[in-house]
This record gives structure tokens, sequence and C-alpha cells, in this order.
């Protein structure tokens, strides 16, 4: 049954990879995309925030084709929408901006026709779109998923995020698409850089689902991907070396980049030591960049209470505040 009044979701962003998980592990972060959909008599858009400036306001828009194709895998039809979408997570940075879309698009367009497609049958929707689970997976469940692909079917394992870990990201000014980054990779790898990554990647899901928080340096070592992306990033490789002498846990070029992650103990205090070294360090490359500091999100995509009073903006604004 489709319902009249809309819906409306939220949609936390991602960071992949974290290191040797290449494309296969992922972290929903607690920054966020809002979007409400509702029936219409004509296709209309309202798209709030710089993030989202020079997006189409059509029905060549991501968020209304994938919508589209949850309704045909439902059988039902709704031709025409209102959708509203505000984001606080920004573009080609490599922190899931396209996978939270992808993921809110899913899950809002099923919510609006009685959410007849389960979660695996998103999920599985979601790796197709993005070609790789990790990004899409976190932000539909939360928390840490590690995830495996065979081209039709994904399976995640969730892994609950350990008490006192938080997240700093720097997040560089200029953007840099996938396609990009994907480019600067080999297409092969000797046999002892795959077994190095195996073995970090297997330490890193280990540590993070038992909570070793003193194993992460060790393990977010990384042979596949960063080390060729490193002049994308002038820095990284200063960063990713030293950040664990300056209070990091670990450190990784978060999903494709440019943004860089370093997982932080909360309880440490060299939180304000580890971010002056993060922008000083691109500072000197002449990268200007800001820092946020974020949490692992335990929660994935979800409904909101949907208040006709007020519009979407209105709501995120009221919900930032609070």
């Amino acid at each position: 049954m489709v319902r009249s009044s809309g819906v409306r979701v939220q949609v936390p962003a991602s960071t992949a990879n974290l290191g040797p998980g290449f494309d296969t592990l992922g972290m929903a972060l607690s920054l966020y995309s809002w979007i409400e959909m509702k029936p219409a008599d004509t296709t209309v858009f309202h798209l709030y925030g710089d993030n989202l400036d020079g997006l189409p306001k059509d029905k060549s828009n991501l968020i209304y084709t994938v919508a589209q194709s949850v309704f045909a895998e439902a059988g039902v039809q709704i031709p025409e929408l209102e959708i509203s979408m505000c984001s606080d997570i920004p573009l080609t940075r490599g922190l899931g901006s396209s996978a939270s879309a992808i993921v809110g698009a899913l899950y809002a367009a099923n919510a609006l026709i009685g959410s007849p497609l389960p979660l695996a049958r998103l999920l599985d929707m979601a790796t197709a779109l993005e070609n790789h689970p990790d990004n899409v997976g976190a932000s539909l469940y939360g928390g840490i998923i590690t995830a495996v692909w065979d081209g039709t079917h994904a399976v995640i394992l969730r892994i609950e995020p350990p008490q006192h870990l938080e997240v700093l990201v720097a997040i560089p000014e200029f953007q840099l698409s996938t396609s990009k980054a994907r480019e600067a990779l080999p297409k092969q790898v000797s046999l002892g850089d795959a077994v190095y990554n195996i073995s970090h990647s297997s330490m890193l899901a280990a540590a993070l689902a038992m909570g070793r928080l003193d194993l992460i340096s060790a393990a977010m070592q990384d042979r596949l991907h960063q080390p060729y992306r490193a002049s994308l990033v002038p820095g990284m490789m200063q960063i990713l070396e030293e950040a664990t002498q300056h209070g990091a846990l670990g450190t990784a070029l978060s999903g494709a980049g440019p943004t860089l992650l370093a997982l932080v103990n909360a309880q440490s205090g060299q939180g304000e030591q580890l971010e002056a070294f993060l922008l000083k360090v691109l500072k000197s490359h002449d990268i200007t960049a800001r820092t946020l500091w974020l949490k692992p999100c335990t929660h994935g995509a979800k409904e909101l209470t949907m208040d006709k009073e007020s519009s979407l903006l209105d709501y995120v604004r009221g919900e930032v505040k609070a």
C-alpha cells in the first residue's frame, strides 16, 4: 500500500577499506543525509545545501532512478515523485556520498510502498549499483561491516563498534573521483602483497570485533591501494606513517579519498595533538582541509517521523541544533 503522506529517512555516511580491507570493510559514521519522498502529480525536487549543488532536478536524478528500480522490483507504479534531500556528507571526498544516496533512495522508496523488499534485497540492489558492498552495507546496516559480493548477492557480517572508538577525519577542499582513484591502481599485485593484505584485514576485523584497540595500528597496514594513490593526496604517506606517534590508533585513506581518517581512543587525551598534526602536514603540501570529530554510527538507514507541518530543511535544522 502506497503511503500518500510520504516518508522521511536518515542515512549515515560511511568510510570504506579502513586500510587493508579494500572493497570489503566499511564503517558507518555520524554524518548524515536525509531524504523525503512522496507521490506527486508532477516530479519535483527540493535539494538543500551546498553538498547537493549541481545535481540534476529532473528524472535523471539518482534518487529518482533508484526509487523507480524499487517500484519495478515490487511491481508498483509511482511515476511522479516529490523528492526532498539535504546532506551533510561532502561529495566525492571518500565518505560514501553516492552510497548514502543510493541506500537512502532504496530505503525510502521501499518504505513508501509498505516495505515489501527485505533489507538483504536492498543490499544486493545497492551493491549492484555501487559495485562493492562496503559503503552501502555500512550505510544500510550501521556499525562496522565486513562483506563479500559474488556479482549477484552480497553477504555481510555486522560488527558492533568498540567502546571509546572515535574517528577524526581531515577533509581536503579538493574533490577526488572514485574513477580517478581506481585508475591509479595496478591491474595485478604480487602474491606477497595479496597475503600481506589478507592477513592484515583479517587481524583488523578480529581486533574490531573483540575491542582490541591495541592491535589496530599493526592491523591497518596496506599494500594494495594506498601506496598507489599516495600521489593523489600529497602528505598522505607521512600521515599514515607518523600519525600513531601523535595519538592515532591507526590511519587510512577514507574510501577512494581524498579524506584521511584516523581511529582514536576517546580516552587517550591526544585528540588536539593529532588534529594539529594532520592539518600541519596537509598545509605543508599547500592543501587546505577541515577536520571533523565523528563517532561510528551504530544504526543504519532509518525512517523518521513525518512532520507535515515543517519542510525537510526545517526538520534537519531542528535535529542538528538539538
